[in-house]
């Protein structure tokens, strides 16, 4: 006779959950580009207020450029933003920040992720050294820049619209759109990574005084204290690293924001610097070495907040698709 089942005995289908492993590059990059839009949208503001403080006092040969700077001071200009232009021109140029982290933030994480696990062949917890990390971070951060540079030029521009209002100059973009289509009929192609020199030796050293610092400064805590590995250990630890990748990277940024934003020729030449190097030499030599550090506490403060947002997000998205097995 057939078998069958007992009453109470019950088949239950299986339910299968895909996997997402979130060791895996893609998940990697966006994630990465998530977490990296919410801390650009947080710290924007300095950023526009950095870039307006580099500008000012800049050696120029427009007329109305020679004037004397109308904001002084990393709050006065904040404020002299909001009540001349709007709050909401504190976001201006929002569009090109959060396109350069599409590339950026995605391709360093995927970058640095493939030479740990890769060409390094980083094993599971096991301890990847300072050296290591470093020079995985500085080619990985300056790779990313160079490919994104043309944003971060974008970026620069549309920042300084409202200024150049304010000034009685007309209006040279505006929109992200508008700025990309005007620099490729002006310089070329080539021209959008006008800039891009003092830019990835930023990165680089950015990325180098970032990791190493972040690291040290949360060991030496955890180590000398009865602390624990916690979210305040984490932002004095961010802000460490700020200060010190601030003090590394506040000079290439300096001259990256002036060779970017300077104004072009009929041939798509800068008018006021020829490279990098003479953009460092005209303005040290007319401003001073101090010049080099223009919106230093800007960059500092925007950096810590930014780094902490950044991974807080980032782990907190990675964390949500470990327990649900998205």
């Amino acid at each position: 006779m057939p078998q069958t089942s007992p009453p109470h005995e019950e088949i239950h289908a299986i339910k299968v959950v895909p996997v997402i492993r979130t060791d895996s590059l893609w998940v990697s990059y966006i994630v990465s580009v998530m977490a990296a839009w919410v801390a650009e949208f947080v710290t924007y503001p300095l950023d526009l207020t950095k870039t307006r403080l580099q500008i000012q006092g800049e050696a120029s040969k427009a007329g109305s450029q020679n004037a004397s700077p109308h904001y002084r001071g990393m709050l006065r200009t904040a404020f002299g933003i909001v009540k001349e232009e709007g709050p909401f021109k504190l976001w201006q140029g929002m569009s090109a920040g959060l396109t350069r982290h599409v590339i950026y933030s995605g391709t360093r994480m995927v970058a640095f992720q493939f030479m740990r696990d890769d060409i390094f062949k980083k094993k599971p917890n096991e301890h990847f050294s300072l050296y290591k990390s470093a020079f995985c971070g500085i080619c990985s951060g300056a790779f990313a820049q160079y490919i994104s540079s043309p944003t971060d030029l974008l970026k620069v521009q549309l920042q300084m619209e409202g200024k150049r209002k304010l000034m009685g100059l007309p209006p040279r973009v505006s929109s992200m759109s508008d700025a990309f289509v005007k620099i490729v009929k002006s310089s070329g192609y080539r021209g959008l990574w006008k800039g891009s020199v003092p830019n990835v030796q930023r990165a680089a050293l950015v990325n180098l005084g970032d990791l190493t610092t972040y690291d040290y400064a949360k060991r030496f805590i955890l180590m000398n204290t009865t602390w624990k590995d916690n979210h305040f250990v984490h932002v004095l630890s961010s802000f460490c690293a700020g200060f010190v990748a601030a003090s590394m990277g506040t000079p290439a940024d300096v001259i990256k924001t002036r060779v970017m934003n300077q104004p072009i020729d009929s041939e798509g030449r800068g008018t006021l610097y020829k490279s990098s190097i003479d953009c460092l030499i005209k303005t040290t030599k007319a401003e001073g070495f101090g010049a080099l550090y223009k919106g230093f506490f800007p960059i500092w403060l925007r950096m810590a907040p930014w780094s902490l947002t950044f991974w807080l997000s980032y782990e907190e998205v990675m964390f949500t698709i470990r327990t649900n097995n998205l």
